[in-house]
């Protein structure tokens, strides 16, 4: 397992986009050396969903533009064609009677050997009880 590589998911790159925080600094904390990758529909759903955490996260347009701005630069975007299909297949076994629509995050971390960094409880609970334990959580 490659320790410093860390998938972001989405609940993870919302809330760093809701406080104005693109680049994940308050969240990482003084660590150095993580390489951080997303899946690239990650990049469609943040566009797509601007208005909404915008909203959420009461902050004004310019200020979310500025932060997915700082965002998109701190992430390494993976083409998920790049994944083996063996890959997704374990992938959707793992989060089928979870969270289907966490299947790429998980694809792309096994894919890559790396961690996946989450906030949700129940797909940590579900891929553990799965026997998935590779999660990152900023110290």
């Amino acid at each position: 397992m490659n320790p410093n590589f860390i998938v972001v998911d989405a609940n993870i790159a919302f809330k760093a986009l809701a406080a104005g925080r693109g680049d994940l600094r308050d969240r990482l904390g003084p660590t150095t050396g993580l390489q951080l990758f997303a899946p690239k529909f990650l990049f469609v759903e943040l566009f797509k969903l601007k208005e909404q955490i915008a909203k959420a996260g009461r902050i004004s347009e310019d200020d979310l533009l500025e932060a997915l701005h700082a965002l998109v630069n701190r992430l390494d975007f993976v083409n998920e064609a790049t994944i083996p299909a063996g890959t997704w297949m374990e992938a959707y076994r793992l989060c089928k009677d979870v969270d289907e629509k966490d299947t790429p995050y998980v694809a792309l971390a096994l894919h890559l050997d790396g961690r996946l960094w989450t906030d949700d409880g129940e797909l940590v609970r579900g891929l553990e009880a799965r026997g998935f334990h590779a999660f990152y959580g900023p110290g």
